[in-house]
């Protein structure tokens, strides 16, 4: 037989090439094939360890009755160790895909093969004296089975399959001849004959498939490097080495990717100039090393990214190289191409930060933070140590988007970003998590009050004046802090404690900071359940309205109704106002259930006598919303109460947000005859300028102020005969709420407070007994 000529399918491959005995003719092929063989092998090497150790457990079951168990056992162990420790040696052995292995690499599977057919020749040689025919068939019928595994499994080595086959088929045959059954043995022979030249033919087959790729892969490879070589617009150029992995006939193309002329590459080492500076030193990047491992081991390489330096620029180069061999098998170097892919990577690592990083701030996103926060968990667990979480909410920051708009609100945040930059230390990460939320991540949390400082810091910080496009902005900072792995052993876990934390200080009124207490989940909780169950309230007739009577100061008589919500769950009972008009007011749902109170309070109010008014609390939501107008008339037409009997109280908080037409909603609901009432004045951002840019009628002084004063207070005294003085060079009505004694009541009309409202009067009544009262008020004035 010959070799390989020009195609690899010209001719059969020769037997001694075949059997990993000589190179043929060409030797880098056949060195080819041979790894491709061995990987083969190494991939089916555990199917070849679990036929051995079946075939052992059928011999000892077989024979078991018919063998000294001694020999048996001591066979069996021998039997499983041999064939563990080939299966162990073979999948350890190199994984030489698309590589190249020697003549002698192919030796030790056949000595495997071997041992193996040695060890299973001792069942016909030592144990068949022992046997009657049913016992020998089925030894036999093992031997065979396990034979045909070894040529289906392992015809990419055909001499370790015959060896084994033949080995193992001899023994048994001279035995039988021995036991004078000589038709028996030679159907073994037969068989064993016919499975050598199946695993010939085979092999062969699979010899010439791996030929024929390698040629394929050398001939496109080739044609590859031409056409790159010769295409003066391509970006690739040639590259090889010797054995030393030294540069040999550097390329044009070569020597100007590396910024130097072709004779100063010639001779250097390929690490040296793709190293650049840092082959002195040793500060050479990792994939370095890996390319130096991969060089080391004669290893094929496939498009590995690199780092170079050219010049005092770093530049990303991909290479691609396979070994060199001579006609003898022997090593001669690297042959290979590269390219620059740094614009290519730059448009990665761009696309990349895009993904990781805030656009507007540069800090890292939600993905980021999330990813810093496990990362802090873990390590935190790993080391038993605590890591923290701050979740930051800006106060007012809306205000300023609605009132200057959004670009200033980017330049805003900005700036915000910049303050915390400033705060934090080394192993800290503050991120945005979008609008004008933000996050910090504390790696190293285990000082509780350096936590605690960090959070009060930032709140101060981030409260200071700003100057964005000529305004001064004041905003300020809400902060909730969750600690690892006290409040959660999860990044997911710690993320909702801190939020919570964040909801408990935004709670109370912002600018603070709250650190998660396990009673914060509970109330999160009871507030889900309450908003389902709120979502369904107005449809399962759950809500109702209570009237407490509001009387003239002087006289007592009955001047109107407030009208108060009340909600009585089936399974709740009575839930306080407090607990759930927030709730609604969160939920989006205060809309339709102040819809609700209006039409029905407006409706109630129109049977009642005719001086006698109806006021309803208004939530700020309504009064940015447009179309309550709109709700407030169709009440008013669909009942036929008078505009003027109809009085809404609003809290001095819908001022709070300018221009989202709160102010004009007020002056088209003034436009249809109805009062409006200043409700809780002096307990939250009070100014003379809402009285003045909003006709009121009347001034709810709170109950605060009426106890204090009570309890002999100069300085409740003197805020509420400010405000009744006010109130009246302004033609406004002042009503004290909360007025429980008769002490208070004495003082809110010496001060002179016009009307009266508090449990000394009256409680909330139900709409009967507010009816009754109504029409009892009626009769007494026509009396």
């Amino acid at each position: 037989m010959t070799a390989f000529s020009s195609s690899p399918l010209a001719h059969q491959p020769p037997l001694r090439a075949l059997f990993g005995l000589s190179n043929g003719d060409d030797s880098d092929l056949w060195g080819r094939i041979r790894a491709a063989q061995l990987l083969a092998a190494r991939h089916r090497a555990l199917l070849l360890l679990a036929a051995n150790l079946s075939g052992t457990a059928l011999i000892v079951m077989t024979l078991n009755a018919c063998v000294p168990v001694t020999w048996l056992a001591v066979w069996a162990v021998v039997a499983g160790a041999v064939a563990v420790g080939a299966t162990v040696r073979r999948l350890r052995s190199p994984n030489r895909a698309g590589g190249y292995a020697d003549l002698g690499a192919m030796r030790p599977p056949v000595i495997e093969a071997a041992a193996l057919a040695v060890v299973w020749s001792v069942v016909p040689v030592m144990f068949g004296g022992h046997l009657h025919v049913t016992t020998a068939l089925a030894t036999h019928l093992v031997l065979a089975v396990l034979m045909v595994v070894y040529a289906v499994a392992m015809v990419s080595l055909p001499l370790m399959t015959i060896t084994f086959i033949a080995t193992t088929t001899s023994t048994a045959a001279v035995m039988l001849i021995v036991t004078g059954h000589p038709a028996a043995a030679l159907a073994d022979l037969l068989f064993a004959a016919l499975l050598c030249v199946s695993t010939v033919d085979r092999a062969r087959a699979q010899a010439l498939l791996h030929a024929a790729a390698v040629t394929l892969a050398e001939r496109d490879g080739t044609i590859g490097l031409l056409l790159r070589d010769f295409d003066e617009t391509s970006p690739d150029w040639l590259w090889q080495t010797d054995a030393s992995r030294r540069i040999v006939e550097p390329s044009a193309r070569f020597a100007a990717a590396c910024g130097v002329e072709r004779e100063q590459l010639a001779g250097r080492p390929l690490l040296e100039v793709l190293a650049g500076t840092g082959w002195d030193s040793g500060q050479v990047a990792p994939v370095l090393r890996d390319l130096v491992t991969r060089l080391r081991n004669r290893e094929a390489i496939r498009d590995l990214n690199l780092p170079v330096m050219v010049g005092s620029e770093q530049r990303w180069w991909r290479i691609a190289a396979s070994p060199r061999r001579d006609a003898n098998g022997h090593f001669g170097g690297f042959r290979g191409v590269a390219s620059d892919v740094t614009e290519e990577r730059t448009s990665a690592d761009k696309i990349a930060r895009l993904a990781r990083f805030d656009t507007l701030t540069g800090l890292p996103n939600r993905l980021s933070v999330n990813e810093a926060l496990a990362d802090a968990v873990a390590t935190a667990e790993r080391e038993r140590a605590r890591c923290a979480l701050m979740m930051i909410d800006l106060d007012r920051f809306k205000a300023v988007n609605d009132t200057l708009g959004h670009p200033v609100g980017d330049r805003l945040l900005g700036k915000v970003s910049e303050r915390l930059a400033t705060l934090l230390a080394d192993r800290e990460i503050v991120g945005r998590l979008g609008g004008d939320e933000f996050a910090v991540v504390v790696r190293d949390a285990s000082d509780p009050l350096r936590v605690e400082r960090l959070a009060r810091a930032i709140i101060d910080t981030l409260s200071r004046p700003y100057e964005v496009d000529q305004h001064t902005l004041y905003i300020g900072a809400s902060v909730g802090v969750a600690t690892s792995p006290r409040d959660g052993r999860s990044a997911e876990t710690l993320i909702r404690s801190a939020d919570l934390a964040l909801y408990r200080s935004k709670d109370q009124g912002g600018g603070v900071f709250h650190a998660y207490e396990p009673q914060l989940h509970a109330e999160a909780e009871e507030r889900r359940v309450l908003e389902m169950a709120l979502r369904q309230a107005l449809a399962n007739d759950e809500l109702s309205l209570a009237y407490q009577p509001v009387v003239d100061a002087r006289s007592g008589t009955l001047r109107g109704f407030e009208a108060l919500l009340r909600w009585n769950h089936p399974g709740f009972g009575q839930i306080p106002p407090s607990k759930f008009i927030p709730i609604a007011e969160e939920a989006r749902l205060i809309a339709p259930i102040g819809e609700w109170v209006v039409r029905t309070a407006c409706a109630e109010a129109a049977g009642w006598p005719d001086g006698v008014h109806v006021a309803v609390n208004v939530s700020p939501e309504q009064l940015h919303n447009p179309q309550f107008v709109t709700v407030v008339a169709e009440a008013l037409a669909d009942s036929g109460l008078p505009a003027r009997r109809l009085a809404l109280e609003v809290t001095e908080s819908v001022f709070l947000r300018e221009g989202t037409g709160a102010t004009r909603v007020l002056g088209d609901i003034l436009a249809l005859g109805v009062g409006l009432s200043l409700d809780d004045f002096g307990t939250g951002y009070s100014s003379l300028g809402y009285l003045s840019s909003t006709r009121f009628s009347s001034i709810k002084i709170d109950r605060s102020f009426v106890q204090t004063a009570a309890a002999g207070r100069v300085e409740a005294i003197a805020i509420i005969r400010a405000v009744v003085a006010m109130a009246d060079s302004l033609d406004m009505t002042t009503t004290a709420e909360g007025v429980e004694t008769e002490a208070e009541l004495r003082l809110v009309q010496e001060l002179g407070c016009r009307s009266i409202q508090g449990y000394y009067f009256g409680r909330p009544l139900p709409v009967v007994e507010a009816r009754a009262l109504a029409t009892r008020h009626l009769q007494t004035h026509a009396a």
